[in-house]
């Protein structure tokens, strides 16, 4: 017997992890730290595609969790924690950033999941307001440095506190892709395991499940931590490229991005949106540089047409292309059978 063959899911995200791991052959090095950030964003939206895609809980702040992490490390490794001022590890900040992100969308999860529970639009709406309440708090807390936010945070150290920056731009870009590929590989894992099975059948069908026995607030509650926890550690990881942490990196016009990436590459799968997001930053780029100031017009317009032509997003299209199978040939035996059948 043949060994299975792997689905098209995994066969396009092989292939799409072996051009990326050889781009670094021919490009230069400011197009590699570029790419590197890329890929903190490629996190963010397949923390967005698990939560929204495969679970179906709508969320309009996703970006809230990314801001979180982007904080909890600029103070981590700024030396700004009041009870350890001398703790600068960037491990220290990615747990902290996690973990704070994690507490939080249990906290929200319990409130949102309980009794009969937010769902659709409607959970849509209160996360879109949960946005604009944490970019408010993060804009008028001085400790956070309010508006100007909190700059000249240091790049990711390798030591259990401080030690060496990775400051490399090929070092970094290889570091980030692997998390990148961990991460991705981590939730196409989940969404296949049972309980991603159980999440998928809450998503389908909320009442079936629950009379089935299923604890819809506490899997809908674990499934939102899950996505917290990705969003963050791809803001803890972005900051430590970027070197600032700002309001906006924690408000609803990320989160409104997020959305946009993840549709455009289709939210049916973890890879696609992945790469949805690469698809719309490089996008960007290129017609702010053709079509000057109207470049947004422009994405705007592309974005509309992929959502019409294509719901299931460009990369989801062409993952379904590449998994549809050809109609195989019928035997004499099997083709007298059916035209005697006809």
């Amino acid at each position: 017997m043949s060994p299975r063959r792997p689905d098209a899911e995994i066969r396009f995200a092989l292939g799409a992890l072996a051009a990326l791991a050889l781009l670094p052959a021919v490009a230069p090095d400011w197009q590699l730290s570029e790419f590197a950030r890329y890929f903190a964003y490629m996190l963010l939206a397949a923390s967005l595609a698990w939560v929204w895609g495969h679970c179906g809980l709508l969320c309009l702040g996703q970006a809230v969790f990314f801001g979180i992490g982007a904080y909890a490390m600029s103070v981590v490794t700024l030396g700004m924690l009041p009870f350890a001022p001398s703790l600068v590890s960037s491990w220290a900040g990615i747990a902290l950033g996690v973990g704070a992100a994690t507490l939080f969308a249990w906290l929200l999860g319990g409130l949102f999941f309980s009794a009969r529970g937010l769902g659709g639009p409607f959970f849509g709406i209160v996360t879109l307001a949960v946005a604009f309440i944490v970019e408010r708090i993060s804009i008028n807390w001085g400790f956070l440095g309010g508006l100007n936010g909190l700059m000249n945070v240091p790049a990711l150290r390798v030591g259990l506190n401080g030690g060496d920056e990775i400051v490399d731009e090929i070092a970094v870009y290889y570091a980030m892709l692997g998390v990148l590929a961990a991460v991705a590989a981590l939730l196409i894992a989940v969404m296949r395991s049972r309980w991603g099975r159980v999440l998928l059948a809450i998503s389908n069908h909320e009442l079936r499940a629950q009379a089935l026995g299923v604890n819809v607030a506490r899997e809908k509650t674990r499934a939102f931590m899950l996505g917290a926890a990705v969003a963050a550690l791809a803001g803890a990881l972005f900051v430590t490229q970027f070197n600032f942490a700002s309001p906006p990196l924690i408000g609803f016009t990320l989160s409104a991005e997020a959305l946009i990436w993840v549709a455009v590459g289709g939210r049916g799968s973890i890879v696609a949106a992945a790469l949805g997001a690469l698809l719309v930053r490089l996008a960007e780029s290129w017609l702010s540089e053709y079509v000057g100031d109207n470049w947004l017009l422009a994405l705007g317009a592309v974005f509309v047409l992929v959502v019409v032509a294509m719901p299931r997003g460009v990369v989801g299209e062409l993952i379904a292309r590449l998994g549809a199978r050809p109609a195989r040939p019928l035997s004499g035996a099997a083709a007298d059978r059916a035209g005697r059948a006809g």
